[in-house]
């Protein structure tokens, strides 16, 4: 795909802790590759990834497909810059929400991200994937699959357990969090008040369509 060779621009955010492994997420999906240096993001950065969609039809086939230009926005997790990252909150479509399975103080502070992103989120139940990063240190392990899945339940969200460093299940989650963005995506297309989400016009594709989409389905 070439520079605007588009349908849709979904923007996607990395929420949690400092030291969770974002970064690395968000490198490992968009490079295939994992810096084990630990480098502290300031503020917000973002990387970007070209993909291609299939839509499921309700039979289980597969559906039209979509090229979809991802921009996956990577926050600081530090206090001192949560004003600032929680203003991009309402600017993104879906959230990864991170914490590290060899720290349970991390998982224990997702509910507090939750809470921040009800209170700042597009809608008070965005779409949201759950991932309890490091599942390669074993020995290290603090947080017990059975926990997070509780709490993933809870809340009513899919979980993963990933691994940045061997790329275990990264693929999987991003994906499964791009399917959430564009099912709901879809359900408001239907609606026939709304703006053809297919026309080729940069602007609709870019900030139009998509952003007034993914609020009706709240």
């Amino acid at each position: 795909m070439t520079d605007g060779d588009y349908d849709y621009l979904i923007k996607l955010l990395a929420l949690g802790d400092s030291g969770v492994g974002k970064t690395t997420f968000l490198y490992r999906y968009t490079d295939n590759k994992f810096n084990p240096k630990f480098i502290t993001t300031v503020g917000i950065d973002f990387r970007e990834k070209r993909v291609v969609y299939s839509a499921n039809s309700p039979n289980g086939t597969t559906g039209k497909t979509f090229k979809v230009h991802l921009q996956l926005w990577d926050t600081a997790g530090q206090e001192r810059f949560r004003s600032l990252t929680t203003a991009f909150f309402r600017d993104a479509m879906g959230f990864l929400l991170m914490f590290d399975l060899t720290s349970q103080q991390s998982f224990l502070n997702v509910r507090n991200w939750m809470s921040q992103l009800q209170a700042n989120a597009y809608c008070e139940n965005p779409d949201i994937v759950l991932i309890g990063n490091k599942a390669d240190l074993a020995d290290q392990r603090e947080v017990q699959e059975k926990q997070a899945k509780e709490l993933a339940d809870k809340y009513g969200i899919p979980y993963f357990e990933t691994s940045a460093a061997t790329g275990a299940a990264v693929d999987k989650a991003v994906v499964t969090l791009l399917d959430l963005v564009m099912k709901r995506m879809e359900q408001c297309v239907e609606k026939p008040e709304k703006v053809d989400a297919h026309h080729t016009d940069s602007t609709s594709k870019l900030s139009g369509a998509p952003t007034a989409e993914k609020k009706c389905a709240c």
